[in-house]
């Protein structure tokens, strides 16, 4: 080198620098809470239930993406013994954020606390989410799994369980306005096996129609009593939603 002329000693890690925090490992985190939270998604879309593949992926995603954020989104802010930041306050936040968005999957399914296992979910992939933001893959995949366990694995013991025991079950029935359509029904439901226990007059835009949600429990099969309201003259819906239809 000439003399005179500084050495100006540029290394692969001067050149990396700006991308501390966002190199393969990270994107395979972000993409790995992506793909697991894409599944259990894909699970709750394929059952109908809501908060589907697009929801699930999105917070799984999202979540990961804040907790790296905590991790490495400050380092060139950080200053030894003078400016120190606790990696977990953003996962603190995530669980309190995404406890909102789950209270509010249950308060608004038309005045009944329903939405349970859904709003469960959402919050169970925002922890997987984090795990794989925070590098910890194995357990993401670990719960992931569980998951799966819980939804087919338990919905099969809870159904099967179900059979010896009182189910209930609501009832949305549209009958015509003034036939004596309803005590029709409701000697239907209790020679079928079933006590009603609550009846609850809906809204319907038809000036000629009421609408009743009734809440019926018992032991007898379900479908076989839907299927006789469907043909009592003057019933026009019969929309049941059963205990699987309230998660």
């Amino acid at each position: 080198m000439a003399a005179g002329v500084p050495s100006v000693g540029v290394t692969i890690e001067h050149l990396t620098e700006p991308l501390a925090g966002q190199g393969w490992v990270q994107i395979g985190e972000v993409l790995l809470a992506f793909a697991l939270a894409s599944l259990i998604g894909l699970e709750r879309q394929l059952r109908s239930k809501s908060a589907g593949i697009r929801t699930q992926a999105i917070v799984g995603t999202a979540s990961a993406l804040m907790l790296l954020v905590s991790k490495y989104g400050f380092s060139d802010v950080l200053v030894p013994d003078h400016v120190v930041l606790d990696p977990s306050r953003v996962a603190a936040q995530i669980v309190s954020g995404v406890g909102f968005l789950g209270a509010g999957l249950i308060l608004t399914r038309r005045g009944a606390v329903r939405g349970l296992t859904t709003a469960a979910a959402v919050w169970e992939t925002a922890a997987i989410g984090m795990a794989a933001g925070a590098g910890l893959w194995l357990l993401a995949l670990v719960v992931t799994a569980l998951h799966f366990v819980v939804v087919f694995g338990y919905t099969a013991i809870v159904r099967a369980l179900s059979r010896s025991a009182e189910q209930s079950m609501t009832l949305d029935v549209v009958y015509d306005a003034g036939r004596g359509v309803l005590p029709a029904v409701l000697a239907l439901v209790t020679a079928g096996g079933w006590r009603v226990a609550r009846l609850v007059q809906q809204d319907t835009d038809r000036a000629d129609a009421t609408a009743v949600r009734i809440d019926v429990a018992g032991r007898a099969e379900g479908s076989l009593l839907i299927a006789r309201i469907g043909e009592v003259d003057g019933v026009r819906i019969v929309d049941p939603s059963a205990a699987d239809d309230l998660e």
